[in-house]
């Protein structure tokens, strides 16, 4: 039986002041954030604006902050979330577009910053595969499913004081390539990996890896990054 349930809902556009506004909507046992949101826009204020797509935990384009922590509203049921009123609110470190829609531009600058792009060596074949039973394979993969979803960089305090900092997003990326036998581009990565705003720069705090919704480790990769960049400076391989 549906009962009802609080939200409380980031509201802000260009010209007007941020500010929160309550809506009532009935939740049933599997009723998520989106659906809520969903329902809201439907039957109570077509002037919500949020961001989603597939629905299915799938694109990551519904990240948002619910109850003061990073979440994808479509995988988040309104009933896992206890008694009282729910917040909702847009990520963090983006600018604003309006009300839970965020500009992901900078998460894309950010992975620009880093070289964060396949560098093919010369003498790689075109067609080049790692193959799934290698270990080279199964090291790049415990960092490999990233979907963009931008909810790391939300969670990572040095983000919001640094923002010349990669990110835990960008940075997981790195390691991935530096990990890819098929990949040249390092001198010019480990220029930046190794500058004042970047490795050094992470406090470990692990925020990027507690949110993550597909189980990565950021915190992880970032460690290894370091571990890598310790052999570099003394000579050694990685």
């Amino acid at each position: 039986m549906a009962s009802p349930v609080t939200l409380r809902v980031f509201r802000w556009r260009a010209g007007e002041a941020e500010g929160l506004a309550e809506y009532r909507v009935a939740v049933a046992a599997d009723t998520t954030v989106l659906d809520a949101l969903v329902e809201i826009q439907r039957a109570q204020d077509p002037t919500l604006a949020f961001r989603y797509a597939c629905r299915v935990g799938m694109c990551g384009s519904c990240a948002v902050v619910v109850n003061g922590r990073e979440r994808w509203a479509c995988r988040t049921r309104l009933a896992s979330l206890g008694p009282g009123p729910v917040s909702v609110r847009p990520l963090y470190h983006f600018p604003l577009l309006r009300d839970l829609v965020v500009d992901m531009t900078p998460f894309a600058a950010k992975l620009r910053s880093v070289d964060a792009a396949l560098v093919p060596r010369e003498e790689a074949e075109p067609y080049a595969r790692v193959s799934g039973l290698s270990h080279e394979r199964r090291e790049i993969d415990q960092a490999i499913e990233c979907i963009g979803c931008g909810m790391c960089v939300s969670a990572c305090t040095m983000v919001g004081h640094n923002e010349r900092f990669p990110g835990p997003a960008a940075l997981n990326r790195v390691l991935t390539l530096e990990l890819d036998h098929r990949d040249a581009g390092r001198a010019a990565r480990w220029r930046v990996l190794l500058g004042d705003d970047a490795l050094a720069r992470c406090h470990g705090q692990g925020n990027c890896t507690e949110v993550c919704p597909m189980g990565l480790s950021p915190a992880d990769s970032i460690r290894r990054l370091r571990r890598l960049a310790l052999s570099r400076l003394l000579g050694l391989s990685g």
